[in-house]
């Protein structure tokens, strides 16, 4: 972990109890003393194995169990990835990092797509920035798997690959860094906040903070679930526990003044500017200046992942010659740097007019690689910032306006092949929008038109393929995702779509037959256990059996073809008429993408917004302007990204009520 403190070994060597019947069996019996009840249905006795190791690790090493659990929840969710490691190189439920052996296997890269700096065409898959740092050169956050080794004589191997024994590491770990403190190995769990704010690895106090309110937050509410090996693992909540936030001061971290930062105090946020700088022969980067929300209103939040590690992201998003977002959010502990202001345009979503309307996180992550998982550090803080930012530029919490990288439509035809695909199938949106405090929910009776993708992500898995090699399974793993086909039967054809010329596969990276969690369709027609909507003009089925649902009904307005129209047109992008520029400003197609709705279909409307572009082709932000039509135009569902459609050429109604055969 960083810091300049030396932290001891523990009190009593750091022993590695292996599972052996007398050390689990007495492990079982403090099982209430320490702050976690058995799960549901099974004795202390006959707890699972996983349980059985927070307690024999809690006791070797006299750390509250309650405490340990809480951390690892918010390092992995208390999952093993079996033994992969993350995009910084952690392992385990307690995401012990040994970032040498992980980049031994795993090079930084961009590789979720492409986009040049306007975010329109190719950009190269591995930047000359980005390089692979010697292990002595890495920060020791990035090391503590190798320190646990030292602390628990337990070969690091094991560490990586052994549940039990990464989460006795932790425990090491969590032990030394109490006594680093010169605090007591106390049964307490409120004792224990400033070993947990240095157990985050953080190097300055903010970072440290909010890791350690957030484990006190898990403290409090509780916790329990199914893990990704099948483990039950609870936690009983301690709504009456006080954290002794004062040990803050003792861990002798660095302050870092956040700036003028937009986030939320809940955050630890520090301002990494992205340059806007003239270079070449009249070219600029790699961002545009803009006065939002005044001369145009925010209308999303595009959530992506970065392809790559923390340290090559940070060295992008300062290269003028290169794309831009807004923020980022760092895996290991939530650590939010801020690169574009929100009254600016960042170069991040591939669709200019997207880009104009959004703000763009990204999430340090790979996408291919669903074991290289998202931390529950990562993904709170990310919740708190975007909950921050809706609430300040009135975005509804929806999956029309927050939208991953792969619902952003492609602009023009030619451009939908290369649209984006992160943050992929593995991001979970359900436990996102809880985070967010906006579950979703069946918003209807059993005749809604609509429905809500709902899957439940532990227990849906999709077979994908490509993660590593191509053509070839992915790991098995929950999604957030259903695949939709041509029938209801799981051996008809999948879904294809037209814009990308293909022939639909399962691989990670094909979205043309995927529905995902929050977004909603018109349902066109039900059978059996299947369920049916209207998807990129079709009729798509996906399965939806009544005793475990993967969607559930909904009320809400959908678009259809005006009558007497055999179809309408679908666009990527909603912008004004020719009539509405003014002199010196180019008038910009309004292109038709491949697509139709045909006569007779029903598609979600999102929005009503109003034909909008962005003019900002030089440096100098005299000539910007924001020219405003009189054409409106509806945001839809149409497939897995969304579109537009103008409001001359539909109708819009309450959907249809649907009785299911």
């Amino acid at each position: 972990m960083r810091g300049s403190v030396t932290e001891p070994a523990p009190t009593r060597g750091g022993r590695h109890l292996r599972r052996a019947a007398g050390a689990v069996a007495s492990a079982a019996l403090l099982l209430p003393l320490l702050g976690a009840a058995p799960p549901p249905g099974e004795t202390a006795s006959s707890a699972g194995l996983l349980q059985r190791a927070f307690a024999s690790a809690a006791t070797e090493y006299h750390v509250p169990q309650s405490v340990l659990l809480a951390v690892s929840y918010l390092q992995s969710r208390w999952d093993t990835h079996d033994g992969a490691p993350s995009v910084t190189g952690g392992y385990g439920p307690m995401h012990l990092t040994d970032a040498r052996t992980a980049l031994a296997t795993t090079t930084e890269h961009f590789a979720d797509g492409t986009e040049d700096a306007r975010g329109d065409s190719a950009r190269p898959a591995l930047h000359p920035s980005v390089k692979v740092p010697a292990n002595s050169a890495l920060p020791a956050r990035l090391k503590t798997l190798v320190r646990a080794a030292g602390l628990t004589g337990i070969p690091a191997a094991e560490l990586r690959t052994d549940p039990a024994a990464n989460v006795a590491g932790g425990a090491a770990l969590l032990a030394a860094a109490q006594q680093s403190l010169h605090q007591p190995l106390s049964a307490d769990p409120a004792e224990w906040y400033g070993a947990v704010a240095r157990f985050s690895g953080a190097d300055d106090t903010a970072t440290a903070a909010a890791y350690a309110n957030d484990v006190f937050d898990v403290l409090h509410t509780g916790e329990e679930r199914t893990t990704d090996e099948g483990q039950v693992v609870a936690l009983a909540a301690q709504p009456d526990l006080k954290a002794d936030t004062a040990q803050l001061k003792l861990t002798g971290l660095r302050t870092v003044a956040a700036d003028d930062t937009e986030c939320p105090t809940t955050v630890s946020c520090e301002w990494i500017p992205a340059p806007y700088e003239e270079f070449g022969d009249n070219d600029y980067g790699n961002h545009d200046v803009g006065d939002r929300p005044v001369s145009q209103s925010i209308k999303y939040i595009i959530i992506h992942d970065t392809e790559g590690a923390w340290d090559g992201t940070i060295n992008l998003i300062q290269d003028p010659t290169y794309v831009s977002w807004n923020y980022t959010v760092r895996s290991t502990d939530g650590l939010i740097a801020q690169h574009v202001k929100a009254k600016d345009v960042a170069w991040h979503a591939g669709n200019w007019y997207i880009n104009a309307k959004s703000i763009g996180i990204e999430h340090e992550g790979f996408l291919a690689s669903p074991d290289a998982w998202y931390t529950e550090a990562m993904y709170r803080s990310s919740a708190r910032l975007v909950k921050y930012l809706t609430a300040k530029y009135g975005i509804p919490l929806d999956r029309q306006h927050i939208l991953g990288h792969d619902n952003v439509p492609g602009p023009t035809t030619s451009t939908i092949p290369g649209m984006h695909t992160d943050p992929g199938p593995y991001w979970d949106w359900r436990h996102y929008f809880e985070l967010l405090e906006h579950p979703f929910k069946r918003t209807a009776g059993k005749k809604g038109g609509l429905v809500t993708i709902l899957p439940d992500y532990a227990t849906n898995q999709p077979t994908y393929t490509g993660c590593v090699t191509k053509g070839q399974p992915c790991a098995v793993h929950g999604s957030s995702e259903v695949r939709l086909y041509s029938d209801h039967d799981e051996s008809s054809a999948l879904i294809k779509d037209i814009g990308l010329g293909t022939t639909p596969t399962a691989d990670v990276n094909d979205i043309s037959s995927r529905a995902s969690t929050g977004q909603q369709y018109a349902v066109a027609d039900t059978w059996g256990d299947w369920t049916a909507i209207w998807y990129l003009g079709q009729k798509a089925w996906f399965k939806n059996p009544a005793k475990a649902p993967t969607a559930v009904t909904a009320a809400g307005l959908v678009v259809t073809p005006k009558a007497g129209l055999t179809s309408v047109p679908v666009y990527g992008r909603a912008y004004p008429e020719a009539a509405a520029y003014p002199s010196g400003v180019p008038a910009q197609a309004v292109s038709a993408l491949p697509y139709t709705i045909p006569a007779g279909q029903e598609y979600v409307v999102g929005d009503e917004v109003p034909g909008e572009y962005y003019y900002a082709v030089t440096f100098d932000t005299a000539s910007h302007l924001v020219v405003a039509g009189k054409d409106l135009y509806y945001e839809i569902q149409y497939g897995h990204r969304v579109a537009f459609v103008r409001a001359a050429d539909v109708t819009v109604t309450p959907a249809s009520r649907w009785v299911r055969r």
